[in-house]
């Protein structure tokens, strides 16, 4: 499958992802890896990354935030609270912001936005509030938008962030029970105008929609689209 853009994203399973971006930075998207079922056993050691983007706090998003922050030693960033909660559990380098705030790491533009769900991380007497849950656009070096949408449901704004971000790749949650489901997803894919889409959060537990073959459908008729159905640990690039 290819991009043709000087950039590889691995699907690590669930939300998360592995960006090598044209100038060779790697950049880890919802690093969720040693307890993800569904990432490859070769792939849950994804080695040192430049930066760790965390669209929120759920286990399944932030799971291996921390460890591969100090095994890398880089900066984690997210909003304000969920970035002052992991400075409290060990990660040394935060960087927090909020939604519509640009930040540069190691040369690549991280625009926070919008997302309509939950976020918490575990305490020891139940969940702890751990800020807004958010989407990012990474702009990388060659100028090419990938958008994270996080986990999410379907909401208006998406038309917005299409118009002033004007992203090239998606990647959006299709499984359904905690976000949108292949529908809402193709539905998003018009909203933001976008050439390419990648569909995840999706058959990872028993209650997720368990393949992507209703989005894949449901997107057909997209002209200017194209649907890359990843395996976890495969590449585009």
């Amino acid at each position: 499958m290819s991009l043709d853009h000087d950039t590889r994203i691995t699907w690590l399973g669930h939300a998360a992802f592995l960006i090598v971006t044209p100038g060779g930075k790697r950049f880890i998207v919802d690093p969720w890896l040693t307890e993800n079922p569904a990432c490859p056993d070769d792939m849950k050691d994804v080695g040192r990354v430049d930066a760790i983007l965390v669209t929120h706090g759920h286990f399944d998003h932030s799971g291996d935030a921390v460890g591969l922050a100090q095994a890398s030693s880089c900066p984690v960033l997210g909003t304000v609270e969920l970035c002052t909660l992991l400075g409290l559990r060990g990660v040394q380098d935060t960087i927090g912001f909020n939604l519509g705030g640009t930040v540069t790491v190691a040369g690549v533009k991280v625009t926070m936005v919008k997302a309509e769900h939950t976020s918490s991380l575990d305490g020891e007497s139940g969940p702890v509030y751990a800020g807004v849950p958010v989407g990012y656009v990474i702009e990388l070096e060659n100028r090419f938008k990938i958008y994270h949408a996080g986990d999410t449901g379907l909401f208006g704004d998406m038309t917005l962030i299409g118009e002033l971000y004007e992203p090239d790749l998606a990647l959006l949650p299709i499984g359904d029970h905690y976000t949108m489901g292949p529908l809402h997803g193709a539905r998003a894919c018009r909203m933001l105008g976008v050439s390419h889409a990648v569909p995840m959060h999706f058959g990872t537990f028993p209650a997720l929609v368990q393949s992507a073959d209703s989005f894949v459908e449901a997107t057909g008729e997209i002209d200017g689209l194209t649907v890359h159905v990843l395996e976890p640990g495969e590449t585009l690039d």
